[in-house]
């Protein structure tokens, strides 16, 4: 049997402003293809298929008519799950019908997660999904008081499987969590914690029954322990901490019990995410830009040392796309930061704002603004002398 494993498809994201929805959409119809041309049997989804609870209908759109030509075209069976981000609720809608059609959907979580069972040459193969699920959640629906961490939570789940279990069978796992083996983790900023004040981490043992385990919710592309416990990583680069990242989909051959090949395909954005970093007139040079797509996604990290006019018109007419303009420290010493306090303390305030909104926005401050500056600091002058 052959499984494509993707994850965090994060439909109708917005990233500094922008709405990658075409992006998206040029990179699912190449994972269509690659469906295609691989001979797929099997689509997961792990989880954070739209970016957030009440998803954009563009967004709501995309994914019909992607999950569409997966399923009536090319007759491939589909699971998906809920992530952190999805509204469990919204996603389960018309789930008992799609089933139908091959499209498995588990949106909330169930004290009686039965297995999705297919078969192959080699016989079945059963498919669990687990669905993002916060402990407290896990909680109330196992009536378990000890369900106080994603790891015990995740233990609980687990151990509820062993009724429907089949040695004899492949077992695959699709799951959204942060799991953790002895190895580092790679994360990005576009990962929405998943616990504040508890630990959000999953121990990898408690997977380690299944003879493949489909996670989501790590950006990065990546294993945990073994080869067959692993992340897709997401469909695209969310942030620039992802800059670096080598987006891919993981193709697995699940054979014979115990035979397992794994192969990482990599699809090309229509838009890549990059930064770049030097002065201004550097950037600018036809030379340094011409080989690289301008119409990347760009972070902008300037050295020049002065102020520059309108730094990021300039900037927007050779890369349209600059989504973050950033001028680098040059704070290295104690020296030079204390030149910089005594610099600080003689400018007056006026200057400081109009310093202080460039090295923010990238832009000039205009006279409309600066007078709304001048009413704000005089009212708290007054408020100070009436101290």
């Amino acid at each position: 049997m052959k499984i494509l494993h993707t994850g965090d498809w994060h439909i109708g994201k917005l990233v500094h402003g922008r709405y990658m929805t075409e992006d998206q959409r040029y990179l699912l119809k190449s994972l269509l293809k690659l469906a295609k041309e691989a001979s797929v049997d099997v689509l997961i989804i792990a989880g954070d298929v739209y970016d957030r609870s009440i998803a954009p209908t563009e967004a709501v759109d995309l994914l019909d008519e992607i999950l569409s030509e997966f399923i009536m075209e090319l007759n491939i069976k589909v699971f998906m799950i809920a992530g952190n981000h999805d509204s469990p609720d919204r996603l389960n809608f018309g789930s008992k019908i799609l089933k139908d059609h091959g499209l498995y959907i588990a949106g909330p979580l169930s004290s009686n997660i039965e297995p999705i069972i297919l078969e192959d040459a080699n016989g079945p193969v059963h498919f669990y999904m687990i669905p993002f699920a916060d402990p407290s959640l896990v909680k109330a629906v196992y009536k378990d008081d000890t369900c106080k961490t994603h790891d015990l939570a995740m233990k609980k789940i687990i151990s509820s499987l062993q009724e429907s279990w089949s040695k004899e069978a492949r077992n695959v796992c699709i799951a959204h969590g942060f799991v953790m083996g002895t190895e580092s983790l790679e994360t990005s900023d576009s990962e929405r914690p998943l616990s504040i004040g508890g630990s959000e981490y999953i121990d990898v043992k408690t997977f380690e029954d299944f003879d493949y385990v489909a996670l989501g919710h790590l950006h990065r592309p990546q294993k945990v322990s073994r080869e067959s416990i692993r992340y897709s990583g997401s469909l695209l680069k969310y942030s620039f901490s992802e800059a670096k990242q080598k987006k891919s989909v993981t193709l697995v051959d699940l054979n014979e019990k115990g035979q397992i090949n794994i192969e990482q395909r990599v699809l090309e954005p229509l838009r890549d995410m990059r930064i770049i970093k030097g002065p201004m007139e550097d950037l600018l040079k036809f030379e340094n830009y011409s080989k690289a797509n301008t119409d990347d996604y760009i972070g902008v990290v300037l050295t020049d040392e002065g102020h520059i006019f309108e730094p990021m018109k300039k900037l927007r007419s050779v890369y349209p796309n600059v989504l973050q303009l950033e001028k680098e420290s040059r704070l290295s010493n104690t020296q030079d930061y204390e030149h910089k306090l005594i610099d600080l303390k003689e400018k007056r305030p006026e200057s400081l704002f109009k310093d202080f909104f460039s090295e923010v926005t990238g832009d000039q401050v205009t006279e409309d603004q600066m007078t709304h500056f001048d009413m704000v600091y005089q009212a708290i002058l007054k408020e100070e002398r009436g101290k």
